[in-house]
């Protein structure tokens, strides 16, 4: 008994925690120390701040003194880069509150910053709360309170500094379910926030007058990027704060229609968003689960990209007469192969609104509709539901049709409907995706579909790339003549009086070289001699080797017209004509 009454009286008994820390090794005295704890209580203020305040230690002492006294490693903050931080792994109250910030993580292993290193609750809650084990290193407390108050900066701080205006946009809000009105009102807090608001009006108002075709919201470990597909390349817009990225994605969800609570599965939405009573620009929206949070992408829709004509697409003048004495015809198919975002959906919307007259009965079945053309029947497909392609394709037989639209043949019984409806009197347009009008042949056949049908049916297919053209910027260059020819030029074409040009860069083009796409087309009549290919079984080669004897150019061909033209560059067209 006498030994422990010894102990509870011991001088360094009454202090606990750091001040026990500093008093056993000698750095300060008791009589400092309990100076320093009953200040610290009247102050409402930590002991190591009151420790700091008073000027008993600098910042630099204390972590020397900590470092050798708990044997841990010792680092400046001012080495390390705030960007590596672990922001996600423990939770923001603690790391204001315990004043403990994560810097490193390597498995199951988190490296955390701390300036009083006596303070074994505060590592403990961490590793209580991250299941993480945990390793300590200390640092300065003057930096670390600095690091910390850097962290704790609200996005909505962060935001308002990068609006530059208030912009007041309208979004066509349409009629939501009892149960997704339910979840919204739920998720308010998240999604009503008016920086958020301003910040992604800002986006797309950006998005739209920049031309861009795509945004691209990205998730990371450590930042949040937004990225404008424009002339087909992805350019990086902003880094938000990290900390916006489920209400920015919360708000896209809501106004797109989607279930702002579901964050496990793809989704895909629609939006509207009002420019003025004449004109809306539509959003098609995709949201993707990743490791650190959704995915998002926003497709633009501009309705008045079909109505720009025929001549603005870049069809050369024999290839635009080949495909407009094709869609005159009362009944055949007409397919418009090349990958995704080579333009398709514009060139057979643009072909549609030529077609497009009162006394014509149009059909599309789409997946989804991407452009709304008042006259035309738009069906969205909804393979839940059971309305695909060829479902709907029965329907439109049934509805009277003259023009019908196939979004993309994917399967045999899409292609055999698609084929019976082109030769019973129906125009019937469609897509598919490959490199270049022979190949489709071979493609349908591939399916299951007999070359008798195919010859009988198409009557034209058209294969076309985007090419970036070049701005008001471009300079003449001197290309030589092996490279001329390696790239597809003939002979005669080398002394024609033209000249090449090549990117330059300006304000304009925001140092890109290039302004706008243009597009490179094949465009390939199905004539007699092709279709006796088609019955005899032929290959692709043989199907081009004809196509070529018919006048036929391919997209390199066609590329090359457009660079002697001094449309885009001879780099451009060797990149996107690669076969």
């Amino acid at each position: 008994m006498a030994a422990l009454s010894s102990t509870t009286s011991s001088p360094t008994a009454v202090i606990a925690g750091l001040g026990r820390a500093l008093v056993q090794a000698g750095k300060i005295s008791m009589q400092q120390a309990e100076s320093l704890a009953r200040a610290a209580t009247g102050s409402q203020v930590s002991f190591i701040d009151q420790l700091i305040n008073t000027r008993v230690m600098t910042p630099i002492e204390l972590a020397v003194n900590l470092s050798q006294m708990f044997a841990l490693p010792l680092l400046d903050l001012n080495a390390f880069d705030p960007a590596q931080m672990q922001t996600e792994v423990i939770d923001k109250k603690l790391v204001q509150g315990l004043k403990i910030a994560g810097l490193h993580r390597r498995g199951n292993k988190l490296t955390v910053a701390v300036s009083d290193a006596a303070n074994y609750q505060a590592i403990d809650q961490i590793k209580f709360q991250t299941q993480l084990s945990i390793e300590a290193v200390v640092v300065e407390h003057d930096k670390l309170l600095a690091l910390l108050d850097k962290l704790g900066q609200s996005a909505d701080a962060a935001l308002n500094e990068y609006m530059s205006e208030d912009l007041q946009l309208d979004f066509d809000d349409p009629e939501v379910s009892p149960d997704a009105a339910a979840a919204a009102a739920a998720a308010a807090s998240d999604v009503d926030d008016a920086p958020i608001v301003r910040f992604l009006q800002k986006i797309l108002m950006d998005a739209i007058n920049d031309g861009a075709s795509d945004i691209h919201f990205e998730p990371y470990e450590r930042f949040y990027r937004i990225r404008f597909r424009q002339d087909g390349q992805l350019r990086e817009i902003t880094q938000p704060p990290l900390a916006i990225k489920d209400k920015l994605a919360s708000r896209i969800k809501v106004i797109s229609r989607l279930d702002i609570s579901e964050k496990r599965v793809p989704q895909d939405g629609r939006m509207k968003l009002v420019l003025s009573k004449t004109r809306a620009i539509d959003f098609r929206v995709s949201t993707l689960p990743t490791l650190y949070g959704e995915k998002i992408v926003m497709r633009i829709l501009d309705p008045s990209q079909a109505k720009l004509g025929i001549d603005a697409l870049g069809y050369e003048p024999d290839q635009k007469e080949t495909l407009m004495n094709a869609i005159q015809r009362p009944y055949g198919m007409v397919l418009v192969t090349g990958p995704t975002g080579s333009g398709k959906t514009v060139s057979l919307y643009t072909c549609l609104n030529i077609l497009n007259q009162p006394g014509i009965n149009i059909s599309t079945a789409e997946d989804p509709a991407e452009i709304q053309l008042a006259g035309v029947n738009q069906v969205n497909m909804n393979d839940k539901a059971g309305l695909t392609f060829a479902a709907a394709l029965k329907a439109f037989l049934r509805q009277d049709p003259d023009i019908i639209m196939v979004g993309e043949i994917r399967d045999l019984e899409t292609a055999d409907i698609s084929i019976k409806a082109a030769q019973t009197g129906h125009m019937v347009f469609s897509t598919l995706h490959t490199n270049d009008a022979p190949t489709t042949l071979t493609r349908l056949m591939n399916m299951g579909v007999p070359p008798f049908n195919i010859a009988s049916s198409v009557i034209l297919i058209t294969a076309q790339r985007l090419a970036r053209k070049l701005c008001t910027c471009k300079e003449p260059i001197q290309i030589p003549d092996d490279a001329l020819l390696e790239a597809g030029f003939r002979e005669d074409e080398l002394d024609g009086g033209w000249t090449p040009y090549r990117a330059v860069g300006c304000e304009k083009c925001k140092g890109s070289g290039y302004k706008g796409r243009v597009g490179i087309y094949q465009v390939m009549p199905i004539t007699e001699e092709i279709q006796r290919i088609i019955l005899a079984g032929g290959n692709a080669l043989e199907i081009a080797d004809q196509a070529h004897r018919e006048g036929v150019s391919d997209l390199r061909q066609s590329g090359l017209r457009k660079v002697k033209a001094g449309h885009t560059s001879l780099e451009e067209v060797l990149a996107v004509t690669n076969e």
